[in-house]
């Protein structure tokens, strides 16, 4: 209980310094649409509404008291319990499970380059093309992968107005995610992502499949020792077919 106290301290941190950044953020935004609506001689209403959209009461953090380490996500279910988000990375060849990573961070934004410096810290060289699902379409990590000569393959998010095309550079992108933009919206990009989801999609099925749906342990080690194993059964699997072809 005084760990999960103790956790909820901190989300509620969290918390407050995400709202003081987004209240900023609305701001400059208002200033923004006022000074634009005086140079169109038009009236200022989306500043107003980003600014009132920042005065929005956060939900109060929760923790739980059985895991304190684990964090309450949302589920594919819609409901919301105390989990980890386990992360494979797999080869596309072989199928074989080639990275795992586990964390308490619900979202996927902001993973794919953590994974791409694990790969290069464990086997001394990165994959080429790493491919995603659009959650983990963070701008920065596109960038930081592009520095070390790997082609990122994600689709790109689909934009407000509904009149720009995607796949079109926008104002201010690095060259980099430039590039990306412009080289998904190419046929053969298109097929090379099909194979993201005939591998590490059918590695995350077979692991449910092995009974992978609930950990029985408590801690972020221990359930990444969980997540080791199945991958370790995973790759047996792969290993054996390989041999018998």
């Amino acid at each position: 209980m005084r760990a999960a106290l103790a956790v909820t301290e901190d989300l509620h941190a969290r918390q407050q310094d995400q709202a003081r950044l987004a209240a900023e953020r609305a701001v400059r935004e208002a200033e923004r649409a006022t000074q634009k609506a005086r140079q169109d001689g038009a009236k200022a209403a989306k500043g107003r509404t980003a600014t009132a959209a920042a005065d929005q009461k956060p939900r109060e953090p929760r923790a739980s008291t059985t895991d304190a380490e684990a964090r309450v996500m949302k589920m594919a279910d819609g409901g919301f319990r105390p989990a980890y988000n386990v992360q494979f990375a797999a080869d596309t060849e072989s199928g074989a499970i080639a990275g795992v990573s586990v964390d308490s961070i619900g979202s996927d934004m902001g993973k794919m380059a953590p994974m791409s410096a694990a790969l290069a810290e464990q086997y001394d060289e990165r994959p080429g093309q790493h491919l995603a699902d659009g959650g983990f379409a963070k701008l920065d990590d596109i960038e930081t992968l592009a520095r070390h000569g790997v082609e990122a393959f994600l689709p790109a998010p689909k934009p407000r107005d509904a009149n720009r095309d995607r796949h079109a550079p926008c104002h201010g992108d690095t060259p980099a995610v430039a590039a990306w933009r412009q080289r998904m919206g190419r046929d053969d990009a298109k097929e090379i992502y099909k194979e993201r989801a005939a591998t590490v999609e059918c590695a995350n099925a077979q692991a449910r499949n092995r009974g992978m749906t609930k950990f029985v342990v408590r801690g972020l080690e221990k359930a990444k020792a969980i997540a080791l194993w199945f991958a370790l059964a995973h790759n047996m699997m792969c290993g054996w077919r390989l041999i018998e072809a």
